[in-house]
């Protein structure tokens, strides 16, 4: 392909990227009143090809918004509600034995497991043991499962919604921290407004069924958004703003504040600058932008940078979240 035809690919790329981003937000409002940022936020997950953390209450309507982007998105979605007795096998699958009963050779066959799908919900993922949600790391960062030692493929795009509830923490089982990084967002689901609460009691309470959704995209196009995605450029004073900023979470960095060094223990990863970068390319796209802005970078260091930051015990003496401390941070 020449570059005049790859340039006329491009642009016609974006205009079909425009087009189908207007209709999945069309679509997903049907359903879902409000919490129009943590929408775009999936959508910036799926754009990169990455992960998603959802800490919420319970009746935020959480899954809900994950099944209803899924069927706006055209993809193959599951759930898996995690328990404590549930197994990894019973996440990726597992080899069965077969029987021909015509010469009765008998053979192993492989079930696949929820994981085989396109969107992932992992429901209360901190409800399980450490054993089964590192079943989910391989699939996370390889898009891949081994099963008696065969690897095999999961179909693309694949990426994870998993949630958290913040309360009835008896009986959980923290993530690693090691898990926490590979998802590239921390999104936290709060409480509607009045308004919006008063829609969706209306909304809920006049008809027995919602209404029906239409997929405006596929698997195939997403692929291709996703290549688009890294083809938008970011100067070199923007990258050495995102470097700036993560570096300036740790608290043995000559650049880290003192509320970094006074109340965080570790700082962020050299994932969450790639991460950082990633997303503001997403960002600035889904703005109709073909260049990354400082901007860009403050709207989500948030997300990205709030799981991956450990407080220490005078922070939580002295009452200072995550999220407080970040925000001194990107202020500067």
């Amino acid at each position: 392909m020449n570059d005049v035809a790859s340039e006329q690919d491009t642009a016609a790329l974006v205009n079909l990227f425009r087009d189908r981003i207007g209709a999945i937000r069309d679509q997903v409002r049907r359903v879902i009143v409000g919490q129009e940022e943590v929408v775009d936020y999936l959508l910036l997950t799926l754009l990169v090809g990455g992960h998603c953390l959802i800490t919420g209450m319970p009746g935020t309507a959480k899954t809900l918004l994950v099944k209803t982007l899924a069927q706006a998105l055209g993809l193959s979605f599951k759930r898996i509600q995690f328990t404590p007795d549930l197994m990894p096998t019973d996440v990726t699958g597992t080899d069965i034995i077969e029987e021909d009963i015509t010469t009765g050779h008998r053979r192993w066959t492989f079930v696949p497991g929820p994981l085989f799908c396109n969107v992932l919900l992992a429901d209360e993922v901190n409800r399980t043991p450490p054993k089964t949600q590192a079943a989910l790391l391989e699939a996370m960062q390889e898009h891949s499962v081994t099963v008696r030692g065969t690897t095999h493929s999961l179909g693309e795009p694949f990426f994870v919604l998993a949630t958290q509830n913040p309360i009835e923490l008896e009986g959980t089982y923290p993530l690693p921290e090691a898990q926490l990084d590979r998802f590239l967002f921390n999104v936290l689901l709060d409480y509607l407004s009045a308004e919006d609460e008063m829609e969706v009691v209306d909304r809920n309470t006049s008809r027995m069924t919602g209404p029906e959704l239409r997929a405006c995209t596929n698997a195939d196009e997403i692929v291709k958004f996703q290549w688009l995605t890294r083809q938008v450029p970011i100067s070199t004073e923007v990258r050495r703003k995102a470097v700036e900023m993560v570096r300036a979470t740790r608290p043995r960095e000559a650049s880290a504040p003192e509320s970094v060094r006074r109340y965080v223990r570790y700082g962020a990863s050299v994932r969450a600058t790639q991460f950082l970068g990633l997303a503001a390319k997403a960002r600035a796209l889904m703005q109709g932008r073909y260049h990354v802005t400082e901007d860009d970078l403050r709207a989500l260091a948030l997300p990205v940078l709030r799981h991956r930051v450990l407080t220490n015990y005078q922070a939580e003496s002295d009452g200072k979240s995550v999220d407080e401390v970040l925000r001194e941070v990107i202020d500067r």
